[in-house]
């Protein structure tokens, strides 16, 4: 079986998902500028390629962002960089609600949101080397055992996450949870269209900026790990041949 098509079957198989949908609180300026905002820079679900540069209105380099949170990171980087263009994909409401509300104060047009299953935009939404980045900071470590296969650091995933990318686009994880971070280490070595920039785990980035979570608990000794991670150059050319050798 051709290696794209391989990646599209795991893509496609029923998945296990990262999350949980709680009924978090919603607070009275989070509903209302979900309600104002996402009509203005939400990107509904379909099973279908987007038009990045329609969009977006201009032609730029791409970041994806897994799991925001309540967005304060995802604004100050897309404040910082006004160059590129960022996808944000976060499955709960309240913090949707939040970052639609720093979008609209800081005046941001450099981003859009995506309320839905991030594997499933990967597969469906965003067409092979069509990002120049992936930002995961912070996702669920799952600690206890038997759910470790609810992380969303999973062959299958990277797999496909990497497949998105440009030759020389880079994945940048982020984790507090050590033992994740080594399986995340250990999962992003694994695959073949991948290299680490790092010996191991690498300094923060500058884009990066710390959360109030992340440095109380620098305060307090907790440890972070940041991984980063590029799509080989000559990935594309190499997987190119593989499949003229199989047609």
């Amino acid at each position: 079986m051709a290696d794209g098509e391989a990646v599209e079957r795991a893509g496609r198989a029923a998945h296990i998902r990262s999350f949980v949908l709680r009924q978090g609180r919603l607070s009275n300026a989070q509903q209302r500028y979900h309600q104002q905002m996402m009509a203005r820079i939400g990107v509904a679900y379909r099973a279908a390629a987007v038009d990045l540069d329609l969009l977006f209105g201009r032609r730029a380099a791409r970041i994806l962002e897994i799991g925001f949170g309540m967005g304060e990171t995802s604004a100050a980087i897309a404040a910082a960089h006004p160059e590129n263009d960022y996808l944000g994909v976060e499955v709960h409401t309240p913090g949707v609600g939040s970052l639609c509300k720093l979008v609209a104060e800081m005046g941001l047009s450099n981003l859009r949101i995506v309320q839905h299953d991030a594997v499933e935009v990967l597969r469906d939404m965003l067409p092979p080397a069509s990002l120049d980045g992936a930002h995961i900071f912070f996702p669920d470590p799952w600690p206890k055992t038997r759910h470790h296969k609810r992380r969303l650091l999973q062959p299958a995933f990277v797999e496909l996450l990497a497949s998105r990318l440009r030759a020389g686009g880079y994945i940048h994880c982020a984790t507090d949870w050590e033992e994740y971070a080594q399986q995340m280490l250990a999962v992003l070595s694994a695959d073949r269209l991948l290299e680490n920039t790092a010996a191991a785990f690498a300094p923060r980035p500058a884009h990066r900026q710390p959360t109030r979570f992340e440095q109380r608990g620098l305060r307090l000794g907790h440890g972070v790990w940041d991984l980063l991670f590029r799509r080989r150059q000559d990935s594309l050319q190499a997987e190119d041949h593989r499949q003229d050798q199989l047609a």
